[in-house]
């Protein structure tokens, strides 16, 4: 199982990066032991004082596909989940700014989020109108919508999969949107699909 990332994929989060928008999906890679999974707590490490919070939803890819056409990409997914990409910021400035790779910053223990069940896609009216948002102690810190994506799931696959095979059960974290911030022990993230509430942790 592997964990696939897109970055840059919502414009307003782009500008509150100061970055550019990019001309194809931007892709990064976490290892299976960046999963935090039950809702368990999440422990700030001691190496970073800056995580940020990037609410995400997620591809559950349900069979084997290598150059995926994107007019066959949708069914590679059946099913929607929420996640959360944590970020250690301070870390991936330091390292971007010297040109190296920044999988520290993204790929530590417990730094990709999951949701326990996901929904499946026909449960949904429009693929391309899907909310979802991150509380923080009772309020809305990111509210995203799938039709702000730039790429949207079908593409995201078909790129992926120019470069990358997709196995059954990889995940594809898809993008945040705006309003990503830093966490804070004793912090309390609620994620919601719709109204559906997906995330309920604690950070430590």
């Amino acid at each position: 199982m592997k964990i696939i990332c897109i970055g840059k994929n919502y414009v307003a989060h782009i500008r509150e990066m100061n970055s550019e928008i990019p001309d194809e999906p931007v892709i990064f890679m976490k290892p299976d032991s960046a999963l935090l999974r039950n809702n368990d707590p999440f422990y700030i490490p001691d190496w970073t004082n800056e995580v940020h919070h990037e609410i995400e939803l997620v591809l559950k890819i349900n069979r084997l596909g290598k150059n995926i056409e994107k007019k066959f990409a949708h069914r590679y997914f059946d099913e929607i989940g929420l996640g959360i990409d944590f970020t250690a910021r301070d870390i991936q400035y330091k390292l971007k700014a010297k040109g190296l790779p920044w999988e520290k910053a993204k790929a530590f223990d417990k730094a990709a989020v999951l949701c326990n069940t996901f929904i499946h896609k026909t449960e949904f009216a429009d693929l391309k109108n899907i909310n979802f948002k991150l509380d923080i102690n009772g309020s809305t810190v990111q509210n995203g919508n799938s039709k702000l994506m730039i790429n949207d799931f079908e593409d995201i696959i078909t790129h992926i999969s120019k470069y990358i095979t997709l196995k059954m059960g990889d995940l594809i974290y898809t993008g945040t949107p705006a309003g990503v911030g830093a966490v804070k022990i004793g912090d309390h993230l609620e994620g919601y699909l719709e109204e559906k509430k997906m995330l309920d942790f604690m950070i430590k």
